[in-house]
């Protein structure tokens, strides 16, 4: 990384505080790390969470993302540092575009994953109705289709909260923590149940 991309500051103490996770690599560093160890970018992020993570995991620069979207390059990055996404409608949609994201990942990079986690962990544990409204001004989704998975999610909840064996041999314990998980991986299966029931 030194020789080759011209990174004389590396040092096996910093590689080492990037495997630990203490520190992480820039720009520049993740490329020229993944360059070393002959790999993509991607492959070394795993799975994206971050603007930032998922613009190098497709490998283009921030200034072609800065023009697609219509922002000045330091506007950008400053939303990549903050890891806090503020493009209108217009522009979210220009950077769903430039940078191929579903819509998971665009409410991921928007931040309203944590809200929306909330939204379904209540609507799986209440009334699922009250949170149709909700769930459908965070995301661009039909309000029928919401209400169908909402509705599909609590049911599933309900039947790992609703105990199926006998109580004597810890079989209760077990169930509560099935149904923990399934609150915990909440998100995931709202997705994959919108999938279901799209048209």
């Amino acid at each position: 990384m030194r020789t080759s991309y011209g990174l004389p500051y590396v040092t096996p103490d910093l590689v080492a505080a990037w495997e630990r996770g203490v520190a992480a690599p820039g720009n520049a560093e993740l490329v020229a790390l993944a360059g070393v160890l002959w790999c993509s970018p991607a492959e070394l992020i795993g799975a994206p969470e971050t603007l930032r993570e998922f613009r190098l995991a497709r490998g283009i620069p921030a200034e072609d993302v800065a023009r697609a979207v219509g922002l000045e390059l330091a506007v950008y990055l400053r939303m990549e540092e903050n890891n806090e996404w503020r493009g209108n409608e217009r522009q979210s949609a220009a950077l769903a575009e430039v940078l191929g994201l579903a819509l998971p990942d665009l409410v991921t990079v928007r931040g309203h994953r944590p809200k929306l986690a909330e939204l379904l962990r209540n609507a799986c544990s209440t009334r699922w109705q009250a949170y149709v409204r909700p769930v459908s001004k965070l995301l661009p989704l039909d309000r029928r289709l919401v209400e169908d998975v909402l509705e599909s999610l609590y049911t599933e909840y309900q039947l790992q909260m609703a105990p199926t064996l006998s109580w004597g041999n810890g079989t209760v314990a077990v169930e509560a923590g099935a149904a923990r998980d399934y609150l915990d991986q909440v998100v995931d299966h709202f997705w994959s149940t919108v999938q279901r029931h799209a048209p």
